[in-house]
């Protein structure tokens, strides 16, 4: 489903963001997108669940959107929180892919009265090590040096899976694009919040809330049994892979994802 944006204000900054679904309902999802990409990330998750409100932000620079002079992974927790506000939603299902999952673990530290459940797909809890931040700086280098083309040359092989890759090259073709169209300050600004972010593993044992954590099971960056030792520390965590996909599982088989996802939403549905 296609949505255009929309904008709230937000400590005076407008903040774009994707809403589709059920606008008069109580069950809200919110999900935060993967570097570098944008909220259209999302675009197979928008209205693909009955009874649900989908909300999809831009995190700041990226779409368009008011970067942040001081970018890190909670400040972007707290624009979501702030967007929640604006659009008067109490509680949220919290979820995000990647970059997005760090800000799902702000959200757990600066309002956690405000998550219903987190969704965690392909992500990690650890900050960056060395090697891991020497990486950075280098794409840090690329993106302000050469663009989001060659950033987007960089990233793409390391966020789609091998199927997709070899079997899908509208999917490649989409993923490029949605990081061409992102601004080299955006994506500068989001490299600082990787690098910079806690570490979130002493936090996993201390979440009460239901939790889904789904990975590609092609997924390099954040692989699978990563994912599962991540789970195993959060009390009560499914789990669910995704055969033939890479990182952006969500957007490589939006049908498995959603399959997943659907099944979660219902869980806790019935649960409240």
């Amino acid at each position: 489903m296609s949505a255009n944006f929309q904008i709230a204000r937000v400590d005076g900054r407008a903040v774009r963001y994707l809403d589709a679904g059920e606008p008069a309902a109580t069950n809200v999802l919110l999900l935060a997108h993967a570097f570098p990409v944008g909220a259209q990330l999302f675009a197979p998750q928008l209205g693909a669940f009955a009874g649900w409100r989908v909300v999809a932000p831009s995190m700041p620079g990226f779409d368009g959107a008011a970067l942040l002079p001081q970018p890190s992974a909670d400040a972007y927790a707290r624009v979501l929180v702030g967007l929640m506000d604006a659009l008067r939603i109490p509680r949220a299902v919290v979820g995000g892919v990647s970059m997005g999952g760090h800000v799902t673990f702000g959200m757990l530290r600066h309002a956690p009265e405000r998550v219903v459940a987190v969704v965690l797909a392909d992500t990690r809890s650890e900050a960056d090590a060395e090697p891991a931040l020497e990486g950075r700086r280098r794409l840090l280098d690329v993106a302000m040096t050469k663009g989001p083309s060659a950033v987007a040359d960089e990233m793409v092989p390391k966020l789609l899976g091998t199927t997709t890759q070899q079997t899908r090259p509208e999917v490649v073709d989409r993923v490029r694009r949605l990081i061409e169209g992102q601004s080299p300050e955006a994506i500068a600004a989001a490299i600082t919040v990787l690098m910079t972010r806690p570490d979130s593993t002493p936090m996993l044992g201390g979440i009460r809330v239901p939790a889904l954590a789904i990975v590609g099971a092609e997924d390099t960056l954040t692989p699978p049994a990563d994912m599962r030792r991540m789970a195993a520390a959060i009390p009560g965590a499914t789990v669910v892979e995704i055969p033939a996909a890479g990182h952006l599982a969500n957007f490589e088989d939006p049908g498995a994802f959603n399959n997943a996802l659907q099944a979660f939403l219902e869980a806790i549905r019935t649960r409240s």
